[in-house]
């Protein structure tokens, strides 16, 4: 079966840097033309740095070392009307949309975290999903796939605490609505030929789990924790030996399902977390 993407436009989001531009780039090199579409720019809640216009711009020159097209746009998606006028103008230039991957995400972990993080990563990791699938479905006809970037978080029991902060809730809780939206949304998609499908990966290296506040929830003993003595505690999270799976990790994940290798396929929820879910017995399995 065909998993070359010949042809076809990918809509990405969260694509200046991290997972986002690893599936960009890696759907380019199998024939795709890009959507990039990122933020670049700094949520106040988010107690990390975020993508910047260089970054959205590095995506772009190395879609463009492909010899593919791309077009890249800032855009917020909690704002539809930017999200909007980004998808309609770069969608009436290509002509087609193909694919849309779903994966701008954030993660603010820390006790200092005020309580509307919660609330704001919410809008960001699930309105922001429902607003790229809305805007992008009027574009899409039979054939065409989506892929929700989840998290292992999904399947697992909240993880919320006074230590973790509420953006740990806001996050479970974002992670397990898109699953769910995920199933729901491919079984009223199913008829038009549409396939809608989710990946929850296991912890991935990216800027998202590098950075001080993680390092000092993981290691509270420690007055300034590097990665060196956190590394055991992420690869205790999962059951394979790894610390950090690789954005590309991923993308392979992404690529079968967004290929015609995949064409009846649809409402799955595809975990590639390292065994990090091995103790969660699946539905109708007796413990």
């Amino acid at each position: 079966m065909n998993t070359r993407l010949d042809g076809k436009v990918a809509l990405v989001t969260g694509a200046a840097r991290g997972q986002g531009r690893s599936h960009a780039v890696r759907m380019a090199e199998l024939g795709a033309d890009i959507i990039a579409i990122d933020i670049c720019d700094q949520i106040t809640t988010v107690n990390y740095a975020m993508g910047t216009p260089d970054d959205l711009q590095q995506t772009a020159t190395m879609v463009d070392a492909t010899g593919r097209r791309v077009i890249a746009r800032i855009a917020d998606v909690r704002s539809r009307d930017a999200l909007q006028a980004a998808i309609d103008d770069a969608v009436a230039q290509f002509g087609r949309l193909d694919i849309v991957v779903a994966n701008a995400g954030i993660s603010p972990l820390g006790p200092e975290s005020p309580s509307v993080t919660w609330l704001n990563t919410v809008s960001v990791n699930l309105g922001g999903v429902i607003n790229t699938l809305e805007l992008s479905l009027p574009h899409l006809e039979a054939g065409a796939s989506i892929v929700c970037i989840g998290s292992m978080a999904a399947f697992m029991p909240s993880f919320e605490s006074a230590q973790a902060g509420p953006g740990a809730g806001g996050y479970g809780h974002s992670k397990r609505a898109v699953a769910r939206l995920v199933n729901d949304l491919a079984r009223h998609l199913a008829p038009k030929g549409i396939r809608v499908n989710a990946i929850h990966p296991g912890n991935v290296d990216t800027a998202m789990v590098h950075h001080d506040e993680i390092y000092r929830l993981f290691r509270p003993d420690l007055e300034k924790p590097d990665y060196d003595d956190v590394k055991h505690v992420f690869a205790s999270l999962h059951a394979m030996p790894v610390d950090l799976l690789a954005p590309e990790d991923v993308t392979e994940a992404v690529l079968y399902l967004v290929s015609d290798a995949a064409r009846y396929v649809t409402g799955q929820q595809l975990r590639v977390e390292a065994g990090a879910l091995l103790n969660s017995v699946p539905p109708g399995v007796p413990d």
